[in-house]
């Protein structure tokens, strides 16, 4: 398959990478800095547990022409630049786009853009930080959240199960979702509260040793979770059904273990850090949400202003 990956950031870089020593045929839309790095030094990982540094040369353009074709385009961008992408992809006739992108909004503003038989949903299986040109990394287990995919109408596709196997074949977990909108508000309603928590508290660090914050968490996650299902938006995947009813004791006891590693600082605290702006718009489509639903939500609106709270930026 003719590949284009739509961002360059630790995650664009990472798939594009992977997907391209895999066998792939596969460009890179960067630009300014990112893309001159990239030609000078092309796409270097470093494997986050095992410290194992690889190299790996890509094409790259600083802009998508309208004539051209490519059989799949992943946009791997923040939620905060998603619209910017949505002109030159409307341009092009590629025919598959895949928004790995943070969204609690919907997908209504890409439909109107490409027409609802382009646009695909998915979001990443992996998570790291970006030190110069070197991207730090680490693909999440399968068990804990495979790179996931899928249709508007739920359908499982046969382009669906090719770009499945073409991940695969480049090591990601993949899994398909019935519901994609949905896994992506679910989504928002645990990372949300996550991100705000971590501003509250300074780092993931200091937040595993903070009672009153993994509390605030845990509530303001179960008032996330309630407000979608009030809307009568499912909880996807189902595993997180599980968070209304789990022990509160237990929750913030997971939570704490959970926080107090070295992977939450890459995965978790040192996104929300770099992506501010991001877990700002996040917050807001989620609060949106939340007030729709007509659900009260004390511990959410606590958390909320956290996302704009300067303390954390110099943590």
């Amino acid at each position: 398959m003719r590949v284009l990956v739509f961002g360059a950031g630790v995650l664009g870089t990472l798939y594009a990478a992977r997907l391209k020593d895999a066998g792939h045929d596969v460009t890179i839309l960067a630009r300014g800095e990112r893309a001159g790095q990239l030609n000078r030094h092309g796409a270097v990982l470093e494997d986050e547990a095992t410290g194992r540094r690889t190299v790996t040369k890509l094409p790259v353009i600083t802009e998508l022409g309208r004539g051209d074709i490519y059989d799949v385009i992943f946009v791997i961008v923040r939620r905060d630049q998603l619209l910017s992408t949505l002109p030159p992809l409307a341009e092009n006739r590629s025919p598959s786009v895949l928004f790995m992108v943070n969204n609690a909004g919907g997908p209504a503003p890409l439909v109107k853009a490409l027409g609802q038989e382009r646009v695909l949903l998915g979001f990443a299986g992996a998570g790291g930080t970006r030190e110069g040109h070197v991207v730090r990394c680490r693909v999440v287990s399968g068990r804990t959240q495979p790179t996931t995919l899928g249709e508007l109408s739920g359908a499982v596709t046969p382009r669906l199960r090719e770009i499945r196997a073409m991940l695969r074949r480049a090591g990601f977990p993949v899994a398909f979702s019935p519901d994609m909108d949905a896994w992506l508000k679910t989504h928002a309603a645990l990372v949300c509260p996550i991100a705000n928590a971590f501003y509250y508290a300074g780092d993931n660090y200091r937040l595993a040793e903070s009672e009153e914050g993994l509390r605030l968490l845990v509530d303001a996650v179960r008032e996330g979770l309630r407000a979608l299902g009030r809307l009568g938006i499912p909880i996807e995947p189902g595993k997180y059904r599980a968070l209304l009813w789990v022990p509160a004791g237990l929750a913030v006891w997971v939570l704490r273990r959970a926080f107090a590693t070295r992977r939450a600082e890459l995965v978790l605290w040192r996104h929300a850090r770099a992506a501010r702006s991001e877990m700002q718009l996040l917050a807001e489509e989620m609060r949106g949400l939340i007030r729709e639903s007509g659900v009260q939500a004390p511990a959410f609106d606590r958390l909320y202003p956290y996302a704009w709270s300067p303390t954390a930026q110099s943590c």
